[in-house]
C-alpha cells in the first residue's frame, strides 16, 4: 500500500530550533507554534489558554479586593503558595505575581493597583488579608485559582508540543512476499475453466 500523502507531508515537515519554540510557548502560549509555522495551532492555544487564565483572574478578584488576587506568590512560613508552580506554567502573564511578591518582601507598595499582589500577612503588604479574600469572594477564590492553575498546566502540554513537534501514526510496515500468499487470479469468466486431473 503506498503511502498517504499526509504521511510524506509529516516526514518532510521540519520544525525550526525547539529549544527556542519550547521557551516561547512558555513565554506566551502558542508563540513557539506560530514561530514554527504551525499559525493555526499557536492561535489555538493562545486564545484558549489566555480565555481560562484570565477568567480565573476574574473569578479570583473584584473591584474592592483587587483584580488577579488568586495568582501571587508567597514562599513564608505562614503562606507557601503552592498553586503558583502550576501557575507560572502560563508565563509572562504569571510574572506580575513575582514582581509584586518581590516588592512586598521589601517592605514597598504593590504596583498596579494591587494586580496579583500577595494578601496582606501582618504588617507587610497592602490590602486584604487571605481570610478576609476568601470572605469577600467565596468559593470564586479557589475556584479562580484551579482555573489559573488548569491554564498553567495545559500550556505545559503545549510547550511539549512546541519542543517534539506534532506526533503522526507509522506507516503500515509492508510484510515480506513470504510471509503473505498472493492470491489468485479470478478464473477467466468466458473460457473454460479447465479439468481438475
Amino acid at each position: 500500500m503506498p503511502e498517504t500523502s499526509n504521511s510524506q507531508e509529516a516526514r518532510q515537515l521540519v520544525l525550526k530550533d525547539p529549544g527556542l519554540a519550547a521557551f516561547l510557548a512558555w513565554l506566551v502560549p502558542g508563540l513557539g507554534h506560530i514561530y514554527q509555522g504551525r499559525t493555526a495551532k499557536g492561535v489555538l492555544f493562545l486564545v484558549c489558554l489566555m480565555a481560562t487564565f484570565a477568567y480565573g483572574c476574574y473569578l479570583g478578584g473584584s473591584r474592592e479586593t483587587g483584580w488577579g488576587r488568586v495568582v501571587y506568590a508567597a514562599w513564608d512560613e505562614d503562606d507557601t503558595r503552592l498553586p503558583f508552580l502550576c501557575q507560572i506554567g502560563i508565563g509572562l502573564p504569571a510574572m506580575p505575581a513575582l514582581i509584586q511578591a518581590s516588592r512586598v518582601r521589601n517592605n514597598k507598595a504593590p504596583i498596579l493597583n494591587g494586580f496579583m499582589a500577595p494578601p496582606r500577612q501582618g504588617d507587610r503588604g497592602v490590602g486584604p488579608t487571605l481570610d478576609e479574600l476568601h470572605q469577600k469572594l467565596h468559593t470564586y477564590f479557589e475556584l479562580g485559582t484551579v482555573y489559573t492553575m488548569i491554564a498553567g498546566l495545559l500550556n505545559i502540554l503545549a510547550i511539549y508540543d512546541a519542543w517534539g513537534g506534532p506526533v503522526f501514526p507509522e506507516p503500515d510496515k509492508k510484510k515480506d512476499d513470504e510471509d503473505e500468499p498472493e492470491a489468485t487470479a479470478p478464473a477467466d469468466q468466458g473460457g473454460d475453466q479447465g479439468i481438475n486431473g
